[in-house]
């Protein structure tokens, strides 16, 4: 594929938690070169980076988005380094702002300014993560004198976006710029805006662009249904909500606009919702999805494979485009 591919942990709560193990290995026997590694209600990431590198042999690892709010800039890179330091693997670290559950309810944290403390946190960080010495007194976070005894670990500094404040923070501070749950239509704006925001910082080359798109390669109907869900808690979300009523999903924002509940939401979601956001489909159709991702400004196309009874961990889905991915950027003399 002309595209360059990774893969990121689906972390489906409908799943088994150790599953995703799985899911990492068979990516990193398929040839992936990266593998994100988020986290939300079950394991902490870094904690899971390590177990994953022990029973992997050469895939790179990216933590996060790690919420801003809640880590500080100092236990980020003791976790990104600690994590490359005991799997021997380059390690990046992804930052993001999260959302008020799980800064204010999860973590009794405070989330004012989020725009504010993703750029603090992103200041501070690339400092600490080439092992210098950090110095920021912020307005909302500081830190005085930490640095690295481990080496640094070697992975780019991401972060995650979508309004105008998280691409200025990605286009000046980034190395990367990683936008979850679009619309291709969607993602080539997003790339027009960091193509702006990078031309005002005076950043050249721009950062780059990664996408997660949830995949599934002959999709049961558990995987649709899986993506569907996945979509409802951002239907009524600011810039979430404006894209999918562009995508022809006006009904259903309304609904969760209104206060509907998301059982409610769930079952007014309609299957094309899945394939607006995601590559679902046979081979074909799903090969050509990530490819107009890639037309549409991704420099990285990250698949979210489902895992479901009928494809545990997306092996299918991973074995699939890995197979055709190999396929395609081998040398003609090696094929067939």
């Amino acid at each position: 594929m002309s595209v360059d591919l990774a893969v990121s942990l689906g972390l489906w709560l409908d799943r088994p938690s150790r599953e995703v193990r799985d899911t990492a290995t068979i990516a990193d026997e398929c040839g992936f070169a990266e593998l994100w590694v988020g986290e939300m209600a079950t394991y902490d990431s870094i904690a899971l980076a390590t177990s994953i590198g022990a029973a992997t042999t050469s895939i790179s690892l990216t933590v996060g988005p790690l919420a801003v709010s809640v880590r500080d800039p100092a236990t980020i890179a003791m976790g990104a380094a600690s994590v490359a330091d005991l799997t021997g693997r380059a390690c990046g670290v992804a930052l993001g702002t999260s959302s008020p559950v799980v800064v204010e309810s999860w973590h009794g944290r405070s989330r004012a300014r989020p725009a504010r403390t993703l750029r603090e946190s992103a200041t501070a960080c690339r400092q600490l993560l080439v092992g210098e010495r950090g110095h920021l007194d912020g307005e909302v976070l500081r830190t005085d004198g930490f640095r690295l005894r481990l080496a640094p670990p070697g992975g780019p500094l991401t972060v995650a976006a979508f309004g105008p404040a998280a691409i200025r923070v990605a286009a000046e501070l980034g190395d990367r710029m990683v936008a979850n749950l679009v619309s291709v239509a969607e993602l080539e704006q997003l790339s027009r805006a960091l193509d702006a925001a990078a031309d005002e910082a005076q950043r050249v080359p721009r950062p780059k662009l990664c996408v997660w798109v949830p995949t599934a390669v002959d999709p049961s109907r558990a995987a649709v249904d899986q993506i569907r869900r996945a979509a409802v808690a951002y239907l009524a979300a600011p810039g979430y909500a404006e894209m999918f009523i562009r995508a022809g999903f006006e009904d259903v924002v309304t609904m969760a606009r209104e206060g509907a509940h998301p059982k409610e939401l769930l079952a007014a979601v309609p299957d094309d919702l899945a394939t607006a956001i995601g590559a679902v489909g046979d081979i074909d159709t799903v090969l050509d999805q990530l490819e107009a991702y890639g037309r549409a400004g991704a420099d990285q196309v990250v698949i979210v494979p489902s895992a479901t009874d009928d494809d545990p961990a997306g092996e299918r889905t991973l074995r699939s485009v890995g197979a055709v991915r190999i396929e395609r950027t081998a040398p003609a003399n090696v094929r067939g």
